[in-house]
């Protein structure tokens, strides 16, 4: 066992290095870092299993920072594993630097998760222990991991943590250990001016088994992760009272501890100095690992080598014993698609499209073995029940199944769905209604960022949603979605995949593209009601390239008529009453914006010409369309909230009829 004033020495070297990350950058959050040093410390000095010279191996354990803002003590610690040199950490926050301000996730340097906005890394980090758990149903100790945490005063504030703390006790996750870095100080207050809850009793209640210590002892410290290993049926708590800005002074001299001063800015001039000359650091040279600290390091290296060697040994042996199950687990964690029959798929005509993915999830759910599907209360109205009917929920103790019930808890089950994508092996999913996408916006960036291949299911997509009248009409959620459809990620790529067909045979199209699309987040927006299906002849497999004509389309187009999902059905029957009056018209169904303008030029003009009168349709925003119909065109959308009524009066009264179709198109021409 490594001695307490090796293991301090080591814990000052990362308040050393964190603090001068964040001096040299003059910008930052000191005090965190230095506060949580020695929990973070103990962990990957002593209990984090991962191997040093594969970063990626999938049996690994796996640790979440939720607040991105501690980056600094992040990036020193990995520095003393061997995944960031000095020199990066000079450049923290640094253009093209590989130390941004908030952690950005990087398997191979050791970073799990891009984290920043607070209670998100946290759910993730529960995400993960649920993927974990259900890849050790499957394949038994060669998935054997622990998923560690470390949450703030901040994270726990935030209320995705009740959701994400309610389902991770519900479910028993044991294989979770969260540490909890409670300094008592936030950015601008103490936290007693905003919150006087019981925090250890609030995480009991929920199941939970809390354990509370000085997250500033090492011996403690070492005692609560050992005793944590060995609880099960529960996730554990540790509750570390640590101190903001451990070893930081004053210009004075004074100590600077326990302040709200160092939290968000750098410690600044004579203060900087004497506090690293008390941490044991030379001010003059500050970027420095200490002989002892990288020996500390290097023994674990070499500890974890042995370790590892024994995992994948048994490993070895159990591939031997099971080539089937080992060749399995060595597809889902390489993003292997599973071999479906798209064809084969029989949807009912002139049904609901959210019915059209039931009977695709059906599917899914017989082929595609590690595909897990969420739900927020609503799995009989958003048809993933098609899924659920070919498996069963997880229960605790239980994780055999491939459905995780969310209960209402819209923004929490997104960031589950993406720690599942995280931890890698699983492809995850999950529904509510469209209008409800609002509280999952956040996690949905995220995902894109990331570039993380989570399927947003989202159904009830317009007001014909009826008589629940405007709260749960969208009108403003496909314009806002859509935005991300023309934001790029950081490959360069639209950064999300965002797909709403027009019928049944559509949406069997739309769902492949999204199982095939591993890069991305995509959002797939089904209507409630029955649509009519698109004339005979009608070539779905242009689905994938984002737009494309209907058949029945006339030659040489008096006017192109665009839409997606539900109008485009509308615009058919309206196409019947122009050519009664002698104008030609051109049907474009565009299910995905983003797609269509991904296509050459050229296709784009084939489909869309840049000197055609283009009509565009939506029960959203006109803005939704006006990318595609032009400065030249003309949309007809709303620009109101929704009424409370049965939908088909909706279409009358909102004007979405053939008649009003051929009656704007005329007043265009």
């Amino acid at each position: 066992m490594n001695t307490q004033k090796l293991m301090n020495r080591a814990a000052d070297n990362i308040r050393i290095l964190a603090a001068s990350m964040v001096e040299k950058a003059n910008s930052g959050h000191p005090g965190g870092a230095m506060g949580g040093a020695d929990f973070i410390n103990v962990l990957f000095s002593e209990f984090l299993i991962y191997d040093p010279k594969n970063p990626k191996w999938e049996g690994r354990d796996r640790f979440f920072l939720d607040p991105g803002h501690m980056s600094p003590m992040l990036y020193s610690t990995l520095a003393l594993t061997g995944k960031y040199s000095i020199d990066e950490l000079k450049q923290f926050r640094q253009w093209n630097s590989p130390t941004p301000g908030h952690p950005e996730v990087d398997i191979m340097r050791g970073v799990e998760n891009t984290s920043g906005p607070l209670g998100q890394g946290h759910a993730f980090g529960i995400g993960a222990a649920i993927a974990a758990k259900f890849l050790k149903a499957r394949f038994g100790e060669v998935m054997n991991q622990t998923i560690y945490v470390y949450i703030s005063d901040g994270g726990i504030q935030e209320e995705i943590s009740q959701g994400a703390g309610r389902i991770a006790g519900h479910l028993g996750l044991d294989n979770l250990i969260m540490f909890y870095d409670s300094n008592d100080v936030q950015l601008s207050t103490d936290t007693e001016d905003v919150t006087s809850e019981n925090v250890a009793m609030k995480y009991e209640a929920w199941g939970w088994k809390v354990i509370t210590i000085n997250g500033n002892n090492v011996d403690e410290i070492r005692k609560a992760i050992t005793e944590a290993q060995a609880i099960k049926g529960q996730p554990v708590i540790i509750i570390g009272k640590t101190v903001m800005g451990k070893g930081a002074l004053n210009a004075d001299g004074t100590s600077n501890e326990a302040n709200c001063s160092t939290h968000g800015s750098p410690l600044g001039g004579d203060a900087y100095t004497k506090t690293i000359k008390n941490l044991g650091g030379n001010p003059e040279d500050p970027f420095v690992i200490f002989p002892e600290v990288a020996e500390l390091y290097a023994k674990r290296a070499e500890e974890l080598t042995t370790l590892v060697g024994k995992k994948l040994e048994y490993k070895a042996k159990w591939s031997k014993e099971n080539p089937k199950l080992a060749q399995k687990l060595e597809d889902f964690f390489a993003g292997k698609l599973a071999e479906i029959n798209w064809e084969a798929i029989e949807q009912k005509p002139n049904s609901a499209t959210r019915a059209a993915s039931a009977t695709v999830l059906a599917t899914l759910a017989e082929k595609v073995e590690n595909m897990i599907v969420s739900s927020a209360d609503l799995s009989n109205s958003d048809k993933t029940d098609g899924f659920l009917k070919k498996t069963h929920a997880f229960k605790k103790g239980d994780f055999s199944g491939a459905f995780l019930q969310a209960g209402v808890s819209e923004l929490t089950m997104a960031c589950l769905c993406i720690g599942m994508s995280l931890h890698g092996g699983v492809i995850a999913a999950c529904a509510t209604f469209f209008v409800f996408s609002d509280y999952m916006k956040p996690a949905i960036r995220m995902a894109a960022l990331m570039e993380q291949p989570v399927k947003f299911i989202w159904t009830h997509d317009a007001f014909r949603v009826g008589e629940d009248g405007p709260t749960h009409e969208p009108v403003e959620q496909e314009a806002q979605i859509r935005l991300m459809e023309k934001l790029q990620n950081h490959s360069g790529k639209n950064s999300m995949l965002v797909l709403r067909p027009a019928d049944v045979e559509e949406a069997t199209h739309a769902w492949r593209l999204a199982m095939e699309n591993q890069t991305t987040p995509t959002g797939l927006i089904f209507s409630r009601q029955n649509i009519e299906n698109l004339p005979q002849g009608t070539d779905y497999a242009q689905t994938a390239q984002g737009a494309y004509i209907v058949a029945g389309s006339d030659e040489n187009a008096d006017v192109v008529l665009v839409a997606s999902g539900s109008e485009v059905a509308t615009l058919v029957a309206g196409a019947k009453l122009l050519r009664e009056d002698g104008i030609k018209v051109r049907i474009v169904s565009a299910p995905s914006e983003g797609l269509f303008r991904s296509q050459s030029r050229t296709y784009q003009e084939s489909i869309i010409p840049s000197d055609a009168k283009v009509f565009g349709l939506t029960a959203g925003l006109p803005v939704t369309l006006q990318g595609l119909v032009g400065a030249n065109g003309k949309v007809f959308g709303l620009n109101s909230f929704g009424f409370s009524a049965p939908y088909k009066v909706l279409d009358e009264k909102l004007g979405f009829t053939a008649q009003n179709v051929y009656n704007q198109v005329k007043e265009m021409l």
